[in-house]
């Protein structure tokens, strides 16, 4: 039984890939690097991103400027990370039925934290309780220490909490906070490799997951 619903933000709530991919090709132009497609970015991220700058360079963390690109992909990223993002189907209106239900919701991401915070807010609204991104010096999901970070200022139980996410680092981190963890089949990742992963269950849309939520819920 759920009171607090947890999601990954990137592939989860959001579709973010278009945004993410003009801010690394963008990148990749200033530097003569080779640039990328929408599906190659899209098995990049998951990681943070120093990750995505890393699987995105040829010469990965040995680029010689790497410090250099990572700076202006998030320069870059943090004017247009609104250009073509959006939420998924359905994603608003499973948040309003869950607060209609007196539960709480939070995002926890690997994306740095003022991006998670104002994309959260520009989207959500107060339909998030709380957004949780990497800080600097803090450990990236699979660690659960973000997940913990939102759980304390939401004042909730590792037993009625639920994450939500679309990888398997979605999946290893549920597993390290010792939560539930559903994934969903709309974002970054495929469902024969979703359910290859430790999962309550894998869903294919918001209306299944309101369901499987709204049915599980502590009120």
């Amino acid at each position: 039984m759920y009171n607090t619903l947890l999601f990954d933000m990137d592939g989860t709530v959001l579709d973010t890939l278009g945004d993410l991919t003009e801010a690394i090709n963008y990148t990749m132009r200033q530097f003569d690097e080779p640039e990328h497609t929408l599906d190659e970015v899209r098995s990049y991220v998951g990681n943070g991103p120093i990750k995505l700058m890393e699987r995105s360079l040829p010469n990965g963390l040995d680029t010689e400027n790497f410090d250099e690109q990572l700076a202006v992909y998030k320069a870059y990223y943090a004017e247009h990370n609104r250009d073509y993002t959006k939420p998924y189907d359905g994603i608003v209106e499973l948040m309003k039925d869950a607060r209609s239900k007196g539960m709480k919701t939070g995002i926890v991401s690997n994306k740095h934290h003022s991006a998670v915070v104002e994309l959260a807010d520009y989207f959500f609204g107060d339909l998030v309780d709380v957004a949780v991104g990497n800080k600097p010096g803090a450990k990236t999901k699979p660690s659960p220490d973000v997940v913990f970070t939102a759980m304390e200022e939401l004042d909730a139980k590792p037993q009625d909490c639920v994450y939500i996410g679309d990888s398997d680092v979605d999946a290893a981190t549920a597993e390290a906070a010792g939560l539930d963890c559903i994934l969903v089949t709309w974002g970054f990742r495929s469902r024969e490799f979703l359910e290859k992963q430790k999962a309550v269950a894998v869903i294919d849309t918001a209306e299944e997951l309101r369901e499987y939520v709204l049915t599980n819920t502590e009120s």
